[in-house]
């Protein structure tokens, strides 16, 4: 089914709507010229809920929706362990984590590495960062958005790819280059929005679809019926994607590590919640995405098992003419990322597939917009004032915020069709990010909560991880990658505890961070919707062990 007339004209409504909200909040107001902390953290002026749904709308993007539709084709609910561990992972951010962070008065996360340790490591950790946004993440998202709006409003063979990849940075620029976070996060709560009822439209109509007869429950009933062994949430051996999901090392291993970093100490991420009014807004707003969380795989992980029913065809499944034209390419290999966007077209209406793609390009603009600010925060405020114009006005740190962002964009932009032979990007996203993470997170987790952990011990911890972290992916040791991030995780920590014991002369780091019971109390709303999320994680663990 082509994209029609009326697909276009939502399409378009949505992307001007986006442009003049950003515009709009990002506005100098009258009698004040915007500086550093407006730009670079909204003027710490953001709600919990702001805080809250930009945190989802950063996260939840093309990866995600098109990587984890893809991932649930091949691997079944299993992968939707990234999701609701991540709810689990909120918590320990909001009560363990952002106290510190917020209390430091911190810009960047590499800022805090300066504080804590030295300028030396803080630069080696901001290149790192400033390296994996922009040739991982930005690049990732920008291809798999533009592939996704190539399946929809095109032929699927490549054709509009070029013409997407503009687009999309161009919505992007549109207004994040000039309003900063502000513009970022507000234009995120009506993105979330859409995002999930585009979602949950996507996956109730494909549902309605799976049988002859139709019907959502019986859809899904049918599923289960038909792929049982695609809701099993721990897999074994046997399965080919155990060397993905390491069956219970998930629950008790590297997808902590995957998590913890992701979220506790990833700039793009950390930064809304340093944007907060107050710590208590802050944890607030961290309750809220976490709570989104748990719904999350009904929007990007149910849609894969769908398609992958509906490909392999068992009886009494609702037959789809094409569908293993659309999927198997003629090696005999399966395109597992083009589930969801197959979905789209195929099932959804005209007017609501205009309403979809837009909330598709929502979640790829949002994290877009995201990346972009922190790839210019952390240069202009890690390299650029420190090192090259350490007296900068607000008005040079802020342009040199949007050149930074430019130079971003483009270079995803010109990188993004290399991925074209990757045929998971999501674990692809995993693997490489797993190769700075663990030692990333060691160096965090030590320098927070271990006194005598020093300077010297960080960096050759660092350092070291990297060697260790490509040790471990040779073929012949056979580890899962998850694996492979715990491990590492592990052997870095003893490298850093090593190297501080040995060389500390003092009872503890003369730079260690204090903290008190009082640094860790939450609010009862915190408490109270931190029990509820626990509840519910164990609930669905129980139900598709």
């Amino acid at each position: 089914m082509e994209f029609a007339t009326l697909d276009i004209v939502v399409f378009s409504l949505y992307c001007a709507l986006i442009i003049a909200i950003g515009l709009w909040v990002s506005r100098d107001k009258e009698g004040h010229q915007k500086n550093a902390e407006d730009y670079f953290l909204a003027g710490k002026s953001l709600p919990w809920w702001a805080i809250g749904a930009s945190l989802i709308a950063a996260n939840i993007s093309a990866e995600q929706i098109i990587g984890m539709s893809g991932s649930g084709f091949a691997v079944g609910l299993a992968i939707a362990s990234y999701e609701w561990m991540a709810a689990v992972t909120l918590l320990i951010v909001g009560k363990y984590l952002l106290p510190i962070f917020i209390k430091k008065k911190i810009y960047t996360i590499p800022e805090f590495i300066e504080q804590r340790f030295n300028t030396t490591l803080k630069t080696i950790l901001a290149v790192f960062w400033i390296g994996l946004f922009v040739f991982v993440n930005l690049t990732t998202v920008m291809f798999l958005g533009a592939k996704a709006l190539d399946t929809i409003m095109g032929t699927g063979d490549g054709s509009l790819l070029i013409h997407a990849l503009v687009g999309l940075a161009l919505i992007a620029a549109a207004y994040s280059l000039y309003g900063g976070l502000s513009a970022v996060a507000w234009t995120d709560v009506l993105q979330v929005g859409l995002l999930v009822l585009g979602g949950l439209v996507t996956t109730f109509v494909a549902l309605h679809n799976v049988t002859p007869s139709g019907g959502i429950i019986d859809g899904f009933a049918h599923l289960y019926e038909v792929a049982g062994d695609k809701f099993n949430m721990i897999l074994n051996r046997s399965n080919p994607e155990f060397q993905n999901l390491p069956g219970i090392a998930v629950l008790i291993g590297g997808l902590w590590v995957a998590n913890l970093y992701y979220w506790g100490f990833n700039q793009y991420i950390i930064q809304r919640t340093l944007a907060a009014k107050s710590l208590k807004e802050s944890q607030k707003g961290i309750i809220f995405a976490a709570f989104l969380k748990l719904i999350i795989p009904l929007i990007v992980v149910i849609p894969g098992i769908i398609v992958y029913v509906l490909y392999t065809q068992p009886a009494g499944t609702a037959q789809i003419p094409g569908i293993m034209d659309v999927f198997t390419n003629p090696d005999g290999s399966i395109e597992y990322d083009n589930a969801y966007p197959w979905l789209i077209k195929v099932f959804l209406t005209p007017g609501f597939r205009g309403l979809v793609v837009a909330a598709l390009a929502a979640a790829i603009v949002s994290s877009l917009a995201s990346m972009l600010n922190s790839v210019a925060t952390i240069f202009t405020m890690d390299i650029y004032r420190p090192y090259f114009n350490p007296n900068a006005t607000d008005k040079q740190t802020v342009n040199m915020g949007r050149i930074t962002a430019s130079v971003a964009l483009v270079t995803a932009v010109l990188l993004a069709p290399q991925l074209q032979s990757v045929p998971q990007v999501f674990q692809y996203i995993q693997e490489y990010t797993g190769l700075v993470s663990p030692g990333i997170l060691a160096v965090f987790m030590m320098g927070l909560f271990w006194k005598q952990t020093t300077t010297k011990g960080a960096i050759y911890g660092v350092l070291g991880s990297i060697v260790i972290a490509l040790l471990l992916k040779i073929p012949a040791l056979g580890l899962p990658f998850l694996d492979q991030m715990y491990y590492t995780l592990i052997l870095t920590i003893v490298i850093i505890a090593g190297v501080s014991l040995t060389t500390n002369p003092y009872d503890e780091d003369p730079k260690a961070i204090h903290t008190t019971a009082q640094t860790f109390k939450t609010s009862p709303a915190f408490n109270i919707g931190s029990y509820i999320i626990l509840v519910l994680v164990a609930v669905l663990y129980a139900v598709f062990w």
